[in-house]
């Protein structure tokens, strides 16, 4: 079960980082954007200075900044969107095999610690053989039954030592136990 989750996180990590990738012409589209507007709001600073035409003509370098800077914008919208793309499917990839172990593989795991827990207890009681001789006789398939014995439960009825030992052995190893 540790391996198992281990390869998932594993898994997760690789989509994490494959998705991130995605982002790459996101962070070229920023830098470019930036640049731009920095450069153009430069030159329409400069040109802002020169007297009385330097409104008119920083106007444009302005509105160009503005423009460059929404492409700036439009990239890191677009990194923002991919790593949330990449958490999500991040998630979605841990929720399944986690879900799997909480709510089947855990329950029937602790099902079977309790009942090799009884069984185990039992076995070394007065009785316990017999008690899980009949467990057997009651749920073992019918050709493990008559692979130890042509007739079995009159076995267990008359008390059959070897009958009753192979029964009880039977149980424990069913439920991964030593006899």
């Amino acid at each position: 079960m540790i391996a198992w989750v281990v390869f998932w996180i594993y898994a997760a990590t690789r989509v994490y980082d494959t998705v991130l990738k995605l982002a790459v012409p996101g962070q070229k589209l920023e830098g470019a954007g930036a640049g731009m507007a920095s450069g153009l709001a430069d030159a329409g600073n400069r040109v802002g200075g020169l007297p009385a035409v330097g409104d008119a003509l920083s106007a444009p370098f302005d509105k160009a900044a503005g423009a460059a800077e929404a492409l700036a914008d439009a990239g890191r919208a677009q990194q923002e969107a991919v790593q949330n793309l990449a958490l999500t499917l991040v998630v979605l990839l841990l929720v399944v095999p986690f879900s799997l172990v909480v709510f089947v593989w855990l329950p029937l795991r602790l099902q079977w610690i309790r009942r090799a827990t009884h069984a185990s207890r039992l076995r070394r009681m007065q009785g316990g053989r017999d008690l899980l001789a009949l467990r057997a006789l009651s749920n073992q398939p019918l050709r493990r039954l008559t692979r130890l014995h042509v007739d079995a439960a009159r076995a267990w009825r008359e008390g059959d030592e070897r009958t009753m030992n192979a029964l009880a052995a039977l149980e424990l190893r069913t439920l991964g136990l030593e006899p």
